[in-house]
């Protein structure tokens, strides 16, 4: 009997043990695709083309949830976009699309880490309108209760850009001084005075929570800017109290400029992982089931 043969027999049934040269590590993008939980291109629609949860993109008001297929303060763009269409934001509205947690961001009142990634094309302190502008949030039953965005500011000239990961109230704000009174270095964000946005290009923007709810000494969360770290959050509680069948991810809080290729993904994803992520050719399409 042939020595590989033989190897392959002993291997297979479990007497001999199995050379590293034997074991083929999944590649990232492989990873990545083990862990992607919704994604959204905007090449047909407002709703998401993959999800592990609704596919469904929502409205959210007094009345409740209703489909939302598109309007004049938030429409679809059949092209142009990073990869094919994409979500345009013409003005400052009160539309913001939003996506179910349920079954895509996880969250529960334990450990909860997830990372999101968008694309944005915006010259924020020509394209802006008076007033803070979030182009995406995560949010629950109560903003008292925990709330997650990134931002541009509303007095800086320029705006600063932000990502931040404010926990119950009582915990970043017990006083009751308003965000922008309570001292930076108390604030759970990364800030930047300076960042590479413009109308002219997309800017990849990826942000991940890290063991939320599992205490000071853990938890986190990371800003990436074109699959460069920018930032981390830590040394903080972010302790949070949401329904978790409240919690959404919403689009467009007062933007005005486009979105594309939205992807969750069910874990903190690596330096590397982000950079794999941030130069996918065709988008996340590529790592889709």
């Amino acid at each position: 009997m042939k020595k590989t043969l033989l190897s392959s027999l002993l291997i297979a049934s479990g007497l001999a043990p199995v050379s590293h040269a034997d074991v083929v590590p999944p590649r990232p993008e492989d990873r990545l695709r083990a862990s992607l939980a919704l994604h959204a291109s905007f090449d047909k629609g407002f709703d998401a083309d993959y999800s592990r949860g609704d596919k469904a993109c929502y409205l959210k008001s007094s009345a409740g949830l209703a489909p939302f297929a598109g309007n004049e303060e938030a429409k679809l763009l059949p092209e142009g976009g990073l990869h094919g269409g994409a979500i345009r934001f013409p003005k400052k509205g009160a539309t913001r699309p939003g996506y179910l947690g349920e079954g895509v961001l996880g969250y529960n009142a334990e450990s909860w880490s997830s990372t999101v990634s968008l694309w944005l094309k915006i010259t924020p302190d020509e394209d802006l309108e008076p007033g803070y502008c979030d182009p995406i949030q995560i949010v629950g039953d109560d903003t008292k209760k925990g709330f997650i965005f990134l931002e541009w500011s509303k007095d800086h000239s320029p705006r600063y850009f932000r990502y931040a990961i404010r926990p119950l109230i009582e915990l970043w704000d017990p006083e009751g001084l308003g965000w922008e009174v309570v001292p930076e270095a108390k604030r759970p964000m990364v800030q930047l005075k300076s960042a590479p946005f413009s109308r002219d290009r997309w800017t990849h923007a990826v942000f991940t929570l890290d063991r939320i709810n599992a205490g000071k000494e853990v938890n986190g969360g990371t800003l990436y800017l074109d699959g460069k770290k920018q930032g981390e959050i830590r040394g903080f509680d972010l302790t949070f109290g949401w329904d978790p069948k409240a919690v959404m991810l919403v689009l467009g809080a007062a933007y005005v400029g486009e979105i594309d290729d939205l992807a969750v993904f069910d874990r903190v994803l690596t330096d590397q992982e982000v950079k794999v992520l941030h130069g996918l050719e065709g988008g996340v399409v590529e790592l889709r089931p």
